[in-house]
């Protein structure tokens, strides 16, 4: 076989990119406006990124790809008027195309994914923010120089709805200082990127008494007199490359064995160490039902703030198995995720999404399976009412790992516990938690489903003592007849067997 000739990773300034020609791997200025999307912000916001930071993103997204065996990039850019441009990675074949969005980022705890992506801002001299969460380090960047490098003070606690998720942002909006109602501290020097996620200096009360050094309101902190210099450099559109180190299995070991379970397609696995124990084809793609609630969850966390209520209406209104809506105007936004998660609540899943408007919550559902590597997975409703909202063992058994490591207070959620938050909860009273099992006391969280099409659907976690160790077990079954019996035999296995 030839001998492939080398490949270079190029980071293009839209400063420097004038082409004479489309020609792939170059920018298109203004080409192709109606294949153009947004930023990661809200809509609302009329600032997009800049042209030449998506080209550097580019740029570094091509080393990675390199190994899958992408040949080039097409990058088509817009003009001042138009949101940020479509990221496209084009391969050999049409079907290994596909589009690279803003947001959230799996890739970005890679760590020579993230220093590549770096380094091609950095060459190309392009001014942005790197935030290292595993170093709690943030640096600003100007044209390719760095001319601030200060501490990170504090983050959002691990798994919590505050915690920043690697990723490539933009920043949406500045506020000298921002009052926080549901933390009632006033936030100084505050950076707002996607919504949710914010960069701020260290916060206090009304009464102007600094909050104490253990207070963990979440965020990217730091001290006043950084936080202050990094706003005044910083202007709005400015891209911020977030890093924070993913998971890594523990390399615990099993022996697996398949027992015999009543439904058509199940897995037994271990969370931390991704040994499956047992499972039927973990690629077949069925409906899932109200396991899509977990998705719902996730997107609301990275693009719903939470300090606010939610107005409802009635024509937010749907089939749920318990009306809990009817009567109401208003509930918060953390209310609506207890009744999402813990009794299944459709009417809860409808007026969380319209928060940012239905379709476009459901692309964004979608393209967070994406961004996951769920190849399987499908979303068509924020509920998962329809059949069209589908997916196999092993993806499910990825988001529910990404949930554990990245988001676990939705796992929280789904036990029905009074957990210690700064959100108004409780709107709806006490809860019925359909997530439980009758006699399982080693449950930690997870989501049941049932719809005609999808069967009886569940995934659930268990604490399990196993060679000693104590282990987070995944029970991941669909199309049952007999949800609580499977779960039970399934757990009997692991305990007799190991």
């Amino acid at each position: 076989m030839e001998k492939r000739r080398a490949e270079q990773t190029v980071a293009i300034s839209a400063r420097e990119d004038i082409p004479a020609a489309h020609l792939p791997g170059s920018l298109i200025p203004g080409a192709r406006k109606s294949l153009s999307v947004s930023a990661p912000s809200h809509h609302h916001h009329s600032r997009m990124l800049p042209t030449s930071a998506t080209a550097l993103f580019v740029g570094a997204v091509l080393f990675f790809a390199l190994s899958l065996g992408v040949t080039a990039f097409n990058t088509l850019s817009a003009t001042d008027s138009v949101a940020a441009p479509i990221v496209v990675l084009t391969g050999e074949e049409p079907e290994m195309t596909k589009e690279l969005n803003y947001g959230t980022r799996v890739s970005f705890s890679e760590p020579s994914f993230f220093a590549t992506t770096r380094d091609s801002f950095v060459k190309a001299g392009e001014t942005f923010i790197e935030a290292d969460l595993a170093e709690m380090k943030l640096r600003l960047h100007r044209e390719g120089q760095v001319e601030l490098e200060v501490d990170i003070l504090s983050k959002g606690r691990e798994g919590s709805w505050w915690e920043t998720p690697a990723g490539l942002y933009a920043v949406e909006t500045k506020e000298v200082n921002h009052f926080s109602s549901f933390g009632k501290v006033w936030q100084p020097w505050s950076m707002v990127f996607q919504g949710n996620f914010f960069i701020h200096g260290w916060p206090y009360y009304p009464d102007g008494t600094p909050v104490p050094e253990g207070y963990s309101g979440g965020c990217i902190r730091l001290a006043d007199v950084d936080a202050e210099a990094l706003y005044a450099l910083t202007p709005v559109g400015t891209p911020v490359l977030v890093y924070e180190k993913d998971f890594a299995g523990d390399g615990f070991v099993y022996e697996p064995k398949v027992p015999a379970v009543n439904s058509e397609h199940y897995l037994l696995a271990d969370i931390n160490s991704s040994t499956v124990l047992a499972s039927s084809d973990m690629d077949t793609v069925v409906p899932i039902a109200s396991l899509t609630k977990l998705m719902t969850a996730l997107v609301a966390a990275e693009y719903i703030n939470l300090d606010k209520d939610v107005r409802i209406t009635q024509e937010k209104y749907v089939t749920t198995l318990i009306p809990r809506l009817e009567g109401k105007s208003k509930a918060s936004m953390y209310s609506l995720l207890q009744l999402l998660l813990v009794e299944s609540s459709n009417e809860a899943a409808e007026v969380i999404a319209s928060q940012i408007g239905r379709e476009r919550f459901i692309v964004l559902m979608n393209e967070k399976a994406k961004s996951l590597g769920l190849k399987d997975t499908t979303f068509a409703d924020p509920s998962g009412l329809e059949e069209e909202n589908e997916s196999s063992l092993r993806d499910l058994l990825h988001l529910i790992q990404y949930i554990y490591n990245n988001r676990s207070f939705i796992l929280e959620l789904t036990t029905n516990e009074d957990l210690t938050t700064l959100y108004d909860s409780g709107d709806f009273g006490e809860l019925e938690n359909f997530n439980e099992i009758e006699g399982l006391d080693n449950f930690i969280g997870g989501k049941v489903g049932e719809t005609l099409a999808a069967g009886q659907t569940s995934i659930s976690l268990h604490e399990i003592k196993v060679k000693a160790s104590e282990r987070i077990i995944a029970v991941i079954i669909l199309n049952s007849t007999d949800r609580p019996g499977d779960v039970t035999k399934l757990l009997k296995y692991v305990t007799e067997r190991f």
